[in-house]
């Protein structure tokens, strides 16, 4: 009687062997689903930026504002009797006086 258990135990093991460690085996599965969760994202990622660029295109087809938008910022372009004004920061720590630049003292 306890060889035929031991035999049976031993089937049983062999019979589960492929379906825990085999090649459809629950691991294989886990590891195959977290890889479709993976590209699931990148494909949401990846449609999300062809809607931008769909839009973009559906823009410069259609109007001349994001031409105009393009030309300006990207260019530098501007239209006619237009004043460009080009305003400049800079830190004071940065700036130097001019090499002509005399330094008064108030005090005397």
């Amino acid at each position: 009687m306890k060889l035929l258990a031991a035999a049976l135990i031993t089937l049983i093991a062999l019979i589960q062997y492929p379906l825990w460690f085999g090649k459809g085996g629950w691991q294989q599965v886990r590891i195959t689903e977290q890889r479709i969760a993976k590209m699931q994202e990148e494909n949401l990622k990846l449609q999300n930026r062809n809607l931008i660029f769909h839009a973009e295109i559906n823009d410069l087809k259609q109007g001349t504002d994001a031409i105009e938008e393009r030309a300006r910022n990207d260019i530098g372009m501007i239209k006619k009797n237009e004043i460009f004004f080009q305003i400049v920061e800079t830190s004071p720590t940065h700036t130097k006086p001019p090499a002509n630049f005399a330094h008064v003292n108030p005090a005397r």
